[in-house]
């Protein structure tokens, strides 16, 4: 973490000033435009609450779904600044139905030290996502200082996240986006061990980077979800109707050779005919899948096994469930690691979890507390593991060393 924060920012650079901070507001909405999960707005209040409160007009810019480069009201963020409104109570919020122009210029102009203004969807212009240097410098203007705190948004490109902060200086990371880069820029760089990581999720595609970073550095791989049914089919076992990448098997032999005794894959699977027949799910080992069955969880074996070697860590990094975890019948094996990992963290292991489908998990199951730390950002963390430079990070000030 050699980037500057606002914790470096003085408070000439804050009182009185226009602080414009990027942040990931992109939360579900359900039919009738109510947030159903306001986890990265809550995720956002410490950042926002430290810049007003020494005095700062605080900007806020965010994207809402994909609005594909002109204004939707589906997606507008109207619902957000009242949510934010209710959380930041004692603190006025504005939202303001534009993002740059006449419009937008006025509002942030009438701003007081210490208010807040949430800014119309970025995605509502086309300039976002190309990164057009036009649109980034209207962005700029609204500001005298850049904070990005949008951690999930940090590996794209775009206007806000990377083209505003090579036009606005001082650029520096929230709060929020300081604590991931600690997390998991230190369970890379420094791991306490035994170090373990998890990896689920249903394709062994997505996460082969991450796998090939890791596999140096970790002390044991464990490996559920469907894709471990790729690794079975790589080295001769039946798989049923489980999803295997047929075209990734390759890949999996010779990942299985490297790694060695590293690698742990389930020895028993919960399968059934259909997802969609949880009640007729049993355990088997993970040679005797049935032919016109597939697997949708790792076995009770695996799972206390897994658990077993989770117990022993002292750093857990964790990306993607163990089975279809949003059905009753295949939620055991994920919901086994994340106790296993909250047990973990109670004994003094740093536990993070990669965001993404396994920081659902974790939330569904009452236990993202009990987690050192839940990224909120799922790709941005895969593509951290990986070891890529995320440009919205790359973009900041450089903390001199």
């Amino acid at each position: 973490m050699n980037k500057q924060t606002i914790r470096d920012l003085p408070d000439s650079a804050v009182r009185g000033k226009r602080v414009l901070v990027r942040v990931d507001f992109n939360v579900p909405l359900d039919d009738t435009q109510r947030i159903t999960d306001d986890t990265r707005i809550q995720e956002s209040l410490a950042t926002i609450r430290a810049l007003t409160e020494r005095g700062a007009r605080v900007v806020l810019l965010s994207h809402l779904g994909r609005p594909k480069g002109k204004p939707d009201p589906e997606f507008s963020l109207a619902p957000v600044a009242a949510r934010l409104q209710e959380l930041l109570d004692g603190t006025r919020v504005t939202f303001v139905p534009a993002t740059v122009g006449a419009d937008a210029a006025k509002a942030v102009q009438g701003l007081r030290n210490g208010d807040v203004a949430l800014l119309e969807n970025t995605r509502f212009h086309a300039g976002e996502e190309s990164n057009d240097a036009a649109f980034a410098q209207e962005l700029a203007a609204l500001g005298d200082v850049y904070v990005n705190d949008a951690f999930g948004s940090a590996h794209r490109a775009h206007a806000s996240t990377e083209g505003v902060a090579r036009a606005l200086r001082p650029a520096v990371a929230g709060l929020l986006m300081e604590r991931e880069l600690r997390y998991l820029g230190g369970a890379l760089a420094e791991p306490e061990r035994p170090f373990v990581a998890i990896m689920g999720g249903a394709k062994i595609s997505g996460k082969i980077d991450v796998i090939e970073k890791m596999l140096p550095k970790v002390d044991h791989l464990i490996i559920g979800g469907a894709m471990a049914c790729t690794f079975f089919r790589a080295v001769g076992m039946e798989t049923g109707k489980s999803l295997v990448e047929d075209n990734r098997l390759v890949m999996a032999r010779s990942l299985y050779s490297r790694a060695g005794d590293k690698l742990l894959l389930p020895s028993d699977a919960t399968v059934a005919p259909a997802i969609d027949r949880p009640g007729d799910a049993h355990a088997v080992p993970r040679d005797e899948i049935p032919a016109k069955e597939a697997m949708f969880d790792i076995g009770p074996e695996s799972a206390a096994a897994f658990a077993n070697v989770i117990a022993g860590a002292r750093t857990i990094v964790w990306n993607g469930p163990m089975g279809v975890f949003e059905t009753a019948g295949f939620d055991k094996g994920t919901r086994a690691v994340a106790e296993a990992m909250a047990a973990a963290t109670g004994a003094g292991a740093t536990t993070i979890v990669g965001g993404g489908d396994s920081a659902a998990a974790v939330a569904d199951f009452g236990l993202a507390s009990a987690m050192s730390h839940v990224s909120t950002g799922g790709g941005a963390s895969l593509e951290f593991l990986e070891g890529k430079s995320l440009p919205g990070v790359v973009a900041l000030d450089d903390r001199a060393s």
